[in-house]
């Protein structure tokens, strides 16, 4: 049995986990710095997003004036 094969889909796998936590972690500074302290709720909520909807979160935050900007985003979604 070939270890190589599992070794590069849990590295891959590993990698994307990375990439989302750091992505999580980015928009909640950002939203934090724009909106204020946000709510849990939203906190989860923005944790359970995938990578995709993270970036485009990431861009609509940009005409987010109040926490009720975010939570129309996520109704909409």
């Amino acid at each position: 049995m070939r270890l190589e094969p599992l070794y590069q889909r849990d590295r891959e796998q590993a990698k994307q986990e990375g990439r989302l936590e750091v992505g999580q972690d980015l928009i909640l500074r950002q939203l934090n710095r724009r909106l204020g302290e946000i709510d849990a709720s939203l906190i989860e909520r923005i944790k359970g997003l995938s990578i995709e909807q993270l970036e485009n979160l990431g861009e609509a935050l940009l005409d987010f004036s109040t926490v009720a900007d975010l939570e129309t985003w996520f109704n909409q979604q």
